[in-house]
């Protein structure tokens, strides 16, 4: 049987990639401790999701085991070595507000821990195809550069700009704001190319917008999507961190990044770097959001705007996937964002009302 070993693997793209691969006759080996409880407290714990992933999949097996522990992770990659077909390293401190509070943790997290995977993957399982999950982040604040238009409820480019459908892989990493949290990615990000391009492992970098999906934890500090929909189901302050609640992401279900993950894994490329997320399709600004999530519950949202915006934030950032696309030709979205948006309401409403 083939095995895929999948870090963060009862989060949101973890749990996913489990039950995605799991279906494909893949054996699921997942590395994760809940620490993203450590992170964000108790609407941060996956427990839930695993309990969930144990009922649903029998031969799923979890080591609960800290990714910066070398010695163990080791053990794991002798134990399966080259029965490991594929790699999905999703695991992180994925928060650039939370990077702040402990940057040596959010270091030794996100880039440390990546350069273990990769020796371990190059030392054990060589011919593995190893994804790594990165973010726009590495771009810094120079999305913020862009020249926007003010609309009622959303920042906006002109047609004719050459970003309008999206930031692409050329807009440089250099000269801006990162944000701790994006340099930690960023060392990452380079790490993974490097050891495609220069030691030939099979590498795909994917740098991500906003993954959402029913099976996140969302807390205030990371997954502003899922949290949204929480605070308004519960009836709870929702606080928007500056620019007026403008602010532009693109969405993208957590179903639709695992099989765009599947299509680099059937045909990889070595160090690869893709911008990956629910393009202008599935964009909104959060007041945007607000509107369309009052819509499906029929609940006013509780919301405050803050003058103050968070560091290195993004103005707007829109993904273009012309890339990816022109190399996976048959991959395309599954999702838009009023049936993200309704899957998670209901989802969120069942485990606030279990039958």
């Amino acid at each position: 049987m083939k095995h895929v070993l999948i870090t963060g693997s009862n989060g949101l793209v973890g749990s996913e990639a489990v039950n995605f691969f799991s279906k494909k006759n893949y054996r699921a080996i997942g590395i994760d401790n809940n620490l993203r409880n450590y992170f964000f407290g108790v609407q941060g714990d996956t427990r839930w999701k695993l309990a969930d992933l144990k009922k649903k999949n029998r031969k799923y097996i979890n080591y609960s085991i800290d990714i910066r522990n070398y010695k163990k992770i080791e053990n794991i990659f002798k134990k399966y070595s080259n029965k490991i077909k594929c790699v999905i390293h999703a695991a992180a401190q994925p928060s650039h507000d939370w990077a702040y509070k402990e940057p040596v943790t959010d270091f030794s997290v996100n880039a440390l821990a990546t350069l273990y995977m990769l020796e371990l993957t190059k030392k054990f399982s060589p011919k593995a195809v190893f994804i790594y999950l990165s973010t726009n982040k590495v771009y810094g604040d120079l999305p913020n550069y862009l020249k926007f238009s003010k609309k009622k409820k959303r920042f906006e480019l002109k047609k004719k700009d050459k970003y309008f459908n999206g930031i692409d892989e050329c807009m440089s990493i250099d000269n801006s704001m990162h944000s701790l949290f994006g340099v930690s990615k960023c060392s990452a990000d380079l790490l993974v190319q490097e050891y495609g391009k220069n030691l030939k492992l099979k590498t795909g970098i994917f740098r991500a917008g906003c993954i959402t999906g029913p099976n996140h934890s969302g807390a205030e500090l990371h997954g502003f999507l899922n949290y949204l929909i929480k605070c308004n189901l519960n009836k709870k302050l929702y606080k928007i961190f500056g620019y007026k609640g403008k602010q532009v992401r693109d969405n993208i279900h957590s179903f639709d990044l695992i099989n765009c993950f599947w299509s680099f894994i059937k045909k990889p490329r070595y160090g690869e770097v893709y911008n990956i997320g629910g393009s202008r399709l599935n964009s909104c600004s959060v007041l945007e959001l607000i509107s369309k999530i009052e819509k499906f519950t029929k609940i006013k949202m509780n919301f405050k705007i803050q003058k103050k915006n968070r560091k290195g934030d993004h103005k707007w950032y829109i993904s273009d996937v012309a890339k990816f696309k022109s190399h996976y030709p048959k991959w395309k979205l599954k999702y838009n964002l009023d049936e993200i948006i309704i899957q998670t309401i209901e989802h969120l409403r069942d485990k606030m009302n279990p039958r």
